[in-house]
């Protein structure tokens, strides 16, 4: 079995099915070298026979997959691939897997960005097997690729946005996501999920039901890799709460 191929079936559950099977069986086929649809069939039939045996938990290659589909659609809103987004995406997964795990994902990476792929279709066999935590980590990390080119365009917050319907993320944690990635006199609040007419009793409520939301252990089942995500949202949150205690002068 070659290095892709043990790759591809290393902790990979639900994606091995539905439209994200179909996408992962296109890719692989198009852009690695002697692997054929019967390879990833054979490796498909195999860990799924693994997987209906183990309980039904979200794997950190179901979570690498999803990143890999979603981050193809953000990087084609808005009409072209830009190396800068590549690039982002490439060092993240160098930062959160190694460069020889990353590599087998860029080889796949390639072949998903050339194929049309249903938005909707994709989210809803995510929705369905991933945790909330989990989607909410995925629209932090699109927002990530969309800012690498030092400007989110309109139409890529659109696409965002749509990705974070039909995964079931509503609008207070989308723009609480968002914020995270822009600068404004009210963005501290809007991470929060507060207005700013909020009293400082529903700042402090704010700031605990956020914390509890966001924290780290949410995304122990994914394992290490995928840890360092959730800090940098957890350390947003809790600069956001600073920022605000320092404007208002709270202890």
């Amino acid at each position: 079995m070659s290095n892709f191929s043990k790759w591809l079936g290393a902790g990979i559950g639900f994606t091995f099915g539905g439209p994200i099977g179909a996408i992962i069986g296109f890719a692989a086929g198009s852009v690695v070298d002697a692997y054929t649809k019967e390879d990833f069939e054979r490796d498909r039939r195999t860990f799924q026979e693994q997987y209906t045996n183990t309980p039904r938990n979200t794997q950190s290659g179901d979570f690498e997959i999803s990143l890999l589909v979603l981050a193809s659609i953000v990087i084609k809103a808005d009409g072209k691939i830009d190396q800068r987004e590549l690039d982002f995406v490439r060092a993240q997964f160098v930062g959160m897997y190694g460069k020889e795990r990353a590599n087998n994902a860029f080889k796949l990476f390639k072949g998903i960005i050339k194929k049309q792929i249903s938005t909707r279709q994709v989210c809803m066999q995510i929705r369905e097997n991933m945790p909330h935590s989990s989607r909410l980590q995925l629209i932090h990390f699109l927002f990530g690729i969309a800012k690498a080119d030092q400007l989110v365009a309109e139409v890529e917050v659109d696409e965002i946005r749509k990705i974070a319907g039909y995964l079931y993320i509503n609008q207070y944690d989308f723009e609480s996501i968002k914020a995270m990635f822009y600068n404004s006199t009210d963005s501290a609040y809007k991470i929060l999920e507060i207005d700013k007419s909020a009293s400082d009793n529903d700042v402090k409520k704010a700031y605990r039901k956020m914390a509890k939301k966001y924290h780290p252990d949410k995304l122990q089942g994914l394992g290490e890799e995928h840890l360092k995500g959730a800090q940098e949202k957890f350390q947003k949150i809790q600069a956001a709460y600073e920022s605000i205690k320092k404007e208002r002068g709270l202890s």
